[in-house]
């Protein structure tokens, strides 16, 4: 296969986010990367459909969650209206259900809120490489290089002492309790280990985003810690 020449015109990107400080936080990160450039920056399904009628861009940076309408919805009357422009969905949504139809529809890369800069420019990084292959493969081992660009890394390792077993033994703990949420001494007799190692757990899910910790006050003694399972919208 060959390569574009070094002078390829940049990838042309439109954010489509309801937050106006999250817009622009991720048109900052775009602008970032070489090769991308910032087409433009719209706020709801109505003025990206809009937009593209007066723009071309190849990619566009897509909010799922839009006050207007679902992001996929956007997704499926642009390929209605021939719109080839790939799409990196940015969202808090963790349905399985939603990845695999935005699949179908085109999406190519997920990333899930809250990231950091970090991980925006590998997946940018890595649909350019995407890009980049032209050409007529020789074989189905050019396909599978070509189409592994698009593949995240293996998942970041856990803080040293914390399992993978274990943390979803914790998650589910969490997740079973409900609105009430649990104590650490409860996620630990629940999975069956120390109250220690299971406040472990739980404090490296309220770091990531998944949980969230409040202090209960009872008649008596000092107040006891509370982990709940943050649902997503």
């Amino acid at each position: 296969m060959s390569t574009p020449q070094a002078t390829a015109p940049p990838i042309r990107v439109l954010v489509v986010e309801d937050d106006p400080l999250a817009a622009d936080a991720h048109a900052l990160y775009v602008g970032r990367v070489p090769g991308f450039t910032v087409a433009g920056v719209v706020h709801s399904r109505a003025d990206a459909s809009q937009f593209l009628k007066r723009t071309a861009v190849d990619l566009l940076l897509l909010d799922l969650y839009l006050p207007d309408g679902h992001g996929l919805q956007l997704v499926r009357s642009l390929r209605s209206a021939g719109h080839t422009a790939d799409v990196i969905a940015v969202t808090s949504a963790r349905d399985l259900a939603v990845v695999r139809e935005g699949v179908s529809l085109g999406v190519v890369q997920y990333v899930l809120k809250p990231f950091t800069f970090a991980t925006l420019r590998d997946r940018l990084v890595r649909y350019a490489e995407f890009r980049a292959v032209v050409g007529e493969a020789s074989g189905q081992d050019e396909v599978d290089r070509a189409l592994a660009a698009l593949r995240a890394p293996q998942p970041a390792a856990l803080p040293k002492g914390l399992s993978l077993d274990t943390l979803q033994a914790i998650t589910e703990a969490l997740r079973a309790a409900g609105p009430e949420g649990v104590s650490s001494g409860t996620a630990a007799a629940t999975v069956g280990i120390s109250r220690i190692t299971a406040r472990r757990y739980l404090e490296h899910l309220v770091t990531g985003g998944r949980a969230a910790r409040a202090p209960q006050y009872g008649q008596i003694g000092r107040p006891e810690l509370r982990y709940r399972w943050l649902s997503r919208r």
